[in-house]
C-alpha cells in the first residue's frame, strides 16, 4: 500500500546517544576490572539544577557509571550477593525474587559471568553455571546483556531491571524452575507419520513447546526432570505461553501427538523462510482448514502464528467483500483511484501518489489504490469492517482452537480517520500469516474454515465458525479480484505460471520507526492457500510473493 500523511505532522527529533567502550574479563573465576576503550564519558554527560534543589543528573549513563552500575551488579550476581545486586537495578523487589528462585527454585550455582564489549549503554555478557538436583549436575551455559538506565526522580545510574538479564527467556511473571516437569514431552509427528524434530525443521521450536504445553499431560507420556521456563498464567482473553526446556536430566516418557503438517511441504517452507531476514509462512487447505506447513526465518518467536502486525493492503480483501455487499463497488464498474483522499483529518494518497482515470474496481483492487477504499470510508458505519471480518472471515473473536497458542487477529471498531485507516490495513488492524492464509482459504473454498493443526478429534475441541457466508455474487467477484491480480496486478510476476485457478493480493505496511514497510502477500492455488510476510522487506510482491509461490507450486 502507499503511504499516508497526516495533514498536519509533528517534526520529531531523537536525542544522541553516545558511551565509551569497555570490556570484562574472568580471572580465577572472579570478574576482573574493567578497562576504558573510549573516553569523553564526562563530556557527555548533563545535569539540570532548579534554584535551591539539586543538581538531578539527565542523559545517557556515562561510561564510567556503565562501568561501575554493570561491575557491581555481576559480581554480586556471581558471588551470591543477592541483595547487593538488587539494589543495583532499578527494581529491587523485582530482582531480588528472579534472583533468588536462580538458586532456590533453578537449583543453579557456581555462577562464572564472563562480560563483553559495550555498546554504550549496554554490556553483553556470558554466563556459565551448573545446574544440581538430587545428586546430578548439569552444565548451563548462556549470553545475555543487561542495559544501564538513568532513573528519572533522581539521575542515579542503575541496571534497567528486566528478567531477561538473568536469563534471554525470561519474561515478566516468568520463573526458573528445577524439577519433575510439570507436563510430559511428547513426540509429535507430521501427518504422514514422521517425527517432527527441530534438528529436522528449525523453525517448529515453538510449536513443539506448544503442543507439549497442550498435549503433554493427555497424550499418555509421563514427566522428565527438568530446568525449565515456567510461563506466567494467561491473564483473560489470552493464551499461556508454553513452557521451556532449558536442560533435561531424565527424558521422561513421551506421549504421541499427530499433526496435519505435511514433511514435504514444511521441508520447503524453512528453506523459502530462510531466504529472507524475518519471513515467516503458513499453508493451509481451504477445504479443511488443516495447516500443512508453518515456518519462521526466525525461530525465537512464531510471528507466523502469534504475530499481531499491520496487514497492509491484503486486507483490501476483506474490505472489498464489504463494499460489494454494500453495493458500493462492482468488479467491472467504474470505480473512483484519484491521487489523494482526506478522510478525518488525515491526507491518504496512493504509492508513488499514482492514479487511475476512468477504471474499474477491478482495477484499483489490482494495482491496489488505497484512495479508491478510503474514498468509500463516509458511506461506512464504524463497526462494518469489524463485523465483516468477524461474521464472514472468523477472526478477530479471540476464540481459534488451532492447537498450540495462536493469535487470531484484530479489527476493532475505530472512527474517524483511523477507520479509514483499517480499511486498507493500517489504523489498529493487526493480522498474521496464519489469518491472512484463512483469508485467502475463506475466498477459495467460500466458507471459513477455522485453521487447526491438530485434528480437533484428537481431544473433541469446537473449532470456531463463522456466522454468515458471502452471497454467490459478492464471492463470484471477489474471486474475481483475486484472479485478476495474479494474472495482471501487483501479483502477477510471483504468480506467473500458476494460473489458471488461483488468486493472490499483495500488501505492504508501514511502521513507525521503520524506513521500509513490512512486505505482505496472501494467494491460493488449487485446494491450497498461503500467506507471508517480510518484515521491513518492503513492497509484498517482491519480498513475501516468491516465498509464498514457491510454496503454492510446490504443494500443487
Amino acid at each position: 500500500m502507499g503511504k499516508r500523511r497526516r495533514v498536519a505532522e509533528r517534526r520529531k527529533t531523537k536525542p544522541a546517544v553516545v558511551g565509551g567502550l569497555i570490556a570484562v574479563a574472568v580471572v580465577g573465576g572472579a570478574l576482573g576490572a574493567y578497562s576504558l576503550y573510549g573516553g569523553g564519558a564526562s563530556a557527555e554527560d548533563r545535569s539540570s539544577t532548579t534554584a535551591g534543589h539539586k543538581a538531578v543528573k539527565t542523559g545517557p549513563p556515562t561510561a564510567a557509571e556503565v562501568t561501575a552500575l554493570s561491575t557491581r551488579f555481576l559480581t554480586a550476581w556471581q558471588s551470591g550477593q543477592v541483595a547487593k545486586a538488587a539494589a543495583a537495578t532499578t527494581d529491587a523487589g523485582a530482582a531480588t525474587t528472579v534472583l533468588t528462585g536462580y538458586t532456590k527454585d533453578a537449583h543453579i550455582t557456581g555462577v562464572t559471568v564472563t562480560a563483553g564489549r559495550p555498546s554504550g549503554a549496554s554490556v553483553p555478557f556470558s554466563v556459565k553455571a551448573t545446574v544440581t538436583y538430587k545428586g546430578t549436575s548439569k552444565p548451563l551455559a548462556y549470553e545475555s546483556k543487561l542495559t544501564v538506565a538513568r532513573r528519572a526522580e533522581d539521575g542515579v545510574a542503575l541496571v534497567d531491571w528486566k528478567p531477561s538479564v538473568v536469563h534471554p527467556d525470561l519474561e515478566d511473571g516468568d520463573r526458573l524452575v528445577t524439577g519433575a516437569a510439570g507436563t510430559p514431552p511428547i513426540k509429535a509427528l507430521d501427518r504422514a507419520g514422521g517425527e517432527l524434530t527441530t534438528a529436522k525443521y528449525p523453525s517448529l521450536g515453538t510449536v513443539l513447546d506448544g503442543l507439549r504445553e497442550k498435549y503433554g499431560k493427555t497424550a499418555g507420556g509421563t514427566a522428565g526432570i527438568e530446568l525449565r521456563v515456567v510461563r506466567k498464567a494467561a491473564t483473560k482473553g489470552t493464551q499461556k505461553s508454553p513452557d521451556k526446556t532449558l536442560v533435561t536430566f531424565s527424558e521422561g516418557t513421551p506421549g504421541t501427538v499427530r499433526t496435519t503438517l505435511s514433511p514435504a511441504l514444511q521441508a520447503d517452507a524453512e528453506q523459502q523462510v530462510a531466504k529472507k531476514t524475518r519471513a515467516s509462512v503458513v499453508v493451509m487447505r481451504p477445504s479443511t482448514g488443516e495447516i500443512l506447513a508453518v515456518a519462521n526465518e526466525s525461530h525465537g518467536f512464531n510471528t507466523a502464528f502469534q504475530g499481531s502486525l499491520a496487514p497492509g493492503s491484503t486486507m483490501k480483501v476483506i474490505t472489498s467483500s464489504l463494499l460489494i455487499d454494500k453495493k458500493l463497488a462492482s468488479a467491472d464498474k467504474p470505480h473512483p483511484c484519484p491521487k489523494y483522499v482526506t478522510y478525518g483529518g488525515w491526507k491518504f494518497q496512493n504509492d508513488d501518489k499514482f492514479e487511475i482515470k476512468g477504471g474499474t474496481f477491478k482495477a484499483s483492487f489490482a494495482r491496489s489504490c488505497n484512495t479508491a477504499f478510503i474514498s468509500q470510508a463516509p458511506k461506512l458505519e464504524n463497526a462494518d469492517l469489524t463485523q465483516q471480518a468477524q461474521q464472514v472471515f472468523g477472526l478477530s473473536m479471540n476464540n481459534w482452537a488451532i492447537g498450540v497458542p495462536s493469535f487470531d487477529g484484530s479489527v476493532p471498531v475505530q472512527s474517524k480517520a483511523q477507520m479509514a485507516a483499517s480499511l486498507i490495513g493500517q489504523g489498529g488492524v493487526r493480522m498474521n500469516p496464519l489469518n491472512m492464509a484463512s483469508v485467502a482459504a475463506t475466498v477459495k473454498s467460500g466458507v471459513f474454515h477455522q485453521p487447526y493443526l491438530v485434528s480437533p478429534d484428537v481431544d473433541h475441541r469446537k473449532l470456531a465458525t463463522a456466522s454468515r457466508t458471502l452471497s454467490a455474487g459478492t464471492l463470484s467477484q471477489l474471486r474475481e479480484l483475486m484472479q485478476y491480480t495474479a494474472a495482471y496486478g501487483t501479483a502477477a510476476e510471483a504468480m506467473s505460471g500458476l494460473g489458471p485457478d488461483y488468486g493472490a493480493k499483495t500488501g505492504s505496511a508501514e511502521v513507525d520507526n521503520q524506513k521500509k514497510p513490512n512486505g505482505w502477500f496472501t494467494a491460493w492455488k488449487g485446494d491450497l492457500a498461503a500467506a507471508g510476510v517480510v518484515q521491513q522487506g518492503g513492497h509484498g510482491g517482491d519480498t513475501a510473493g516468491p516465498i509464498v509461490a514457491a510454496l503454492l507450486k510446490a504443494g500443487s
